[in-house]
């Protein structure tokens, strides 16, 4: 039996472990806390407030000013607050068949691009998987490797590739396949060519991430039932590797949707997407509350479908 002594000795020692374990817990709960702000401090900075200043822009009226937009707030007189928000850019959208031809034109060339690169990056990401743990990391690299190299760089090799007088006219010419050369730049599928180089590894990485964890026994029971090849990747292998093409497809369909450098440098001014013309509103026309629109309008474009697919895809967790 513990003598009164001994008994105060351990409540005080289990006191102080309890305001030991307590100072720990609040030390990680501020580190915690510190680590969670910094990524949202980073998004309110770089996200947030550029988004809401273009959003602001995207409300004024155009004026031959520095800089060429009304303010949203007015002071007048006895220090009245007046807030002038317009919202005819938004209308003239939709007025002007330029903006809704080029909307579409963009979402068309995205979409081809995007189908292009998940039928050439599908084969290589499941030949990755596939290969041997040294042939798989050598390949890993070469798909990297481009990401090495500047894009501008990248995309101006294209000039010398698809020009009347480049390598691949040349190619062709020499070895008799054609007889006068093939007019490739500055051409729709010049751009298709840039596009699909450009993100094609953006569309791999994301196949090869998801077919890695694949649980390959899978194949193998289906092969032992009966199942041919065609049957099991359309009825396992293409099921459960669906998580990776949409990852994929978003992150080829997004940036390719507003891209600018790659239609206007393969493109020439032919091909017209929604990137060139935010620029020659910006910079050609000053008019910048309407390449603000047309900026809130893409954003909005491009962010529905990524949460819509963000909610069927929490409905479906929450059913599994």
């Amino acid at each position: 039996m513990n003598t009164p002594v001994e008994a105060l000795a351990t409540t005080e020692g289990n006191l102080k472990d309890r305001i030991l374990h307590r100072l720990m817990r609040l030390a990680q709960d501020r580190w915690r806390t510190i680590i969670l702000f910094i990524p949202f401090a980073w998004l309110l900075v770089f996200f947030l407030a550029p988004f809401f200043l273009v959003l602001k822009i995207s409300v004024a009226e155009t004026i031959i000013a520095s800089p060429p937009f009304t303010p949203m707030i007015e002071w007048v007189d006895e220090g009245i607050m007046h807030v002038r928000v317009v919202v005819d850019n938004y209308a003239y959208l939709w007025e002007d068949d330029l903006y809704v031809n080029t909307y579409l034109n963009s979402l068309k060339i995205s979409i081809v691009s995007t189908i292009l690169c998940l039928l050439l990056g599908y084969p290589i990401a499941y030949a990755i998987v596939r290969s041997s743990h040294t042939t798989k990391h050598i390949l890993l690299m070469l798909i990297i490797l481009p990401f090495w190299t500047s894009f501008l760089l990248r995309v101006y090799a294209w000039l010398g590739l698809l020009a009347d007088q480049g390598t691949i006219n040349d190619l062709l010419l020499a070895l008799g396949i054609i007889d006068e050369p093939i007019r490739m730049l500055y051409t729709t599928f010049a751009v298709y060519v840039g596009i699909v180089y450009t993100y094609v590894p953006f569309m791999i990485l994301p196949l090869y991430a998801n077919m890695e964890k694949l649980d390959w026994e899978l194949l193998e029971a289906a092969a032992d039932l009966g199942a041919k090849p065609m049957s099991t990747f359309f009825t396992v292998t293409l099921p459960l590797t669906l998580p990776g093409i949409i990852a994929g497809s978003l992150l080829v369909f997004i940036p390719a949707t507003g891209e600018y450098v790659i239609p206007d440098l393969l493109g020439g001014g032919n091909v017209l997407m929604i990137g060139r013309v935010l620029y020659n509103e910006f910079n050609a026309n000053v008019d910048w509350p309407v390449a603000s629109a047309v900026a809130i309008a893409l954003l909005i474009l491009l962010v529905l479908p990524m949460m819509l697919y963000q909610h069927i895809q929490g409905k479906e967790a929450e059913g599994s």
